[in-house]
């Protein structure tokens, strides 16, 4: 496959590929270049990944690892991603599942309608606010302090040399000095993020990061350098639930971090778990505000990850509530039946298969009493929960339902694990659900 996208190449870029390799025979430049896909992808034009390779010859065997990530989306008027950024310079806070000798970053400018050209970026591990408690640590791209993304492009830095722990919180910070337009996002982060005026991407301090933001913007994934005790990574797949809104802000209370902490405390051997969530995502249908649909991102949210070896797909829940997002109506009121989802499962299990990954489906939780419930979709949960449960198409099952359901009442959350709007569980429902994965099944995957 990539041979023939290298085919394709502009004569142009050759030269550029071909100069590179001139420069520095250690360095290795690949341009993957992805053919336009449909309309409905969202990697909708040329993807572009600037990727060098720069691994010490007497190192421990070690391999490259996605330990954090977050799938994109297009800007929204909600927040700062509709008019975008100018002259600032925003300070994203992530948190780690694997630890590594070395990090590289990739940017992405996924849904964006112009070039947006980074000139200063930088990685540390965060302290308290957006201060900096470490090092930190200017990134390159191909031995440059800057890069330009294409509209539908990403861009990865090249690796640089920085000790990351697991279940740590680093910060990117990315200078934009010019209008990008609308901003390729991932809202409801459940994470406070910071922009400052000017560049001020290489400042440890916190004091110039006077703006507050609660989305991540132009930055999709963080990968570590990691030992081989660290088997890969495992990818969850889902919507809001997975995303953890109704979590509390800036403490990592989403199920799949949870999941990161069960993994970690087990000792030397273990998988880092990568938050491929999207608040109102569905597994058939896109839509304007809440991404690309599972059918159609499963390649680029999960084959695409360094070290990917499992998914654990949780979706359903809005296609059969239909897609709403802080309570508006945002995508087409499309009738999905049971049979359909299911069958919509059946093509992200082919599509897991055919990657060599192994894929655990999550029964749907609890909505009674939300705002898009009816006795019609109870039936649907009902019957796309049998069918999880009882087909064995999947390579294996959680019963994320069960953990948090109301055990007298279960089309219900649980009141203890409620946050509040009947549908998205609080932090501990959320340590329930995460709690609820047999870590052995997750294991015995990757080995």
């Amino acid at each position: 496959m990539r041979s023939s996208r290298l085919a394709r190449l502009p004569r142009r870029l050759w030269l550029l590929v071909a100069g590179s390799l001139l420069l520095g025979a250690s360095d290795l430049v690949r341009l993957n270049l992805v053919p336009p896909a449909s309309a409905r992808a969202h990697r909708q034009q040329a993807r572009i990944s600037i990727d060098l390779d720069q691994r010490p010859s007497s190192a421990p065997p070690t391999h490259w690892v996605a330990s954090w990530g977050a799938s994109p989306q297009a800007a929204t008027s909600d927040n700062r991603s509709g008019s975008g950024l100018d002259d600032q310079t925003i300070r994203n806070i992530v948190f780690t599942s694997l630890g590594g000798t070395m990090v590289r970053v990739r940017f992405t400018n996924a849904f964006g309608v112009q070039p947006v050209e980074i000139r200063q970026a930088a990685v540390g591990v965060a302290g308290a606010g957006a201060r900096l408690a470490g090092r930190n640590v200017a990134l390159l791209f191909a031995g440059r302090g800057s890069v330009l993304i294409p509209p539908g492009a990403e861009a990865i830095s090249d690796p640089v040399a920085l000790t990351v722990a697991p279940l740590q919180r680093i910060a990117v910070s990315i200078f934009l000095p010019s209008p990008t337009g609308p901003a390729t996002q991932h809202e409801a982060a459940q994470q406070v993020n910071y922009v400052a005026p000017g560049a001020r991407a290489l400042d440890p301090s916190a004091a110039p990061f006077t703006g507050h933001t609660s989305a991540w913007y132009f930055l999709d994934r963080v990968d570590v350098l990691s030992p081989p005790a660290n088997l890969g990574t495992i990818v969850a797949l889902g919507d809001s639930i997975t995303t953890g809104v109704g979590s509390t802000a800036n403490v990592n209370g989403r199920w799949p971090d949870d999941l990161a902490r069960r993994l970690h405390s087990r000792g030397r051997v273990t998988v880092g778990v990568i938050d491929e969530g999207i608040g109102g995502n569905r597994v058939l249908n896109d839509s304007p505000c809440c991404g690309v649909s599972a059918v159609a991102r499963f390649g680029t949210d999960v084959v695409d990850q360094p070290g990917v070896r499992a998914v654990i797909l949780l979706e359903g829940i809005n296609d059969i509530g239909f897609s709403r997002h802080r309570g508006r109506l945002t995508a087409p009121h499309t009738s999905v039946s049971a049979g359909q989802i299911i069958a919509g499962y059946q093509q992200i299990i082919r599509q897991a298969h055919a990657a060599g990954l192994q894929i655990f489906g999550g029964t749907l939780t609890p909505f009674r009493g939300a705002a898009y419930w009816s006795p019609a979709g109870e039936a649907k949960r009902e019957a796309v929960n049998h069918w999880i449960r009882t087909s064995g198409a999947f390579d294996g099952m959680i019963d994320f339902s069960r953990a948090i359901a109301d055990p007298g009442n279960p089309e219900s959350l649980d009141a203890a694990y409620d946050s509040g709007d009947h549908l998205h569980p609080n932090t501990a429902g959320y340590r329930s659900m995460a709690n609820a994965v047999s870590l052995a099944m997750l294991l015995n995957s990757v080995r």
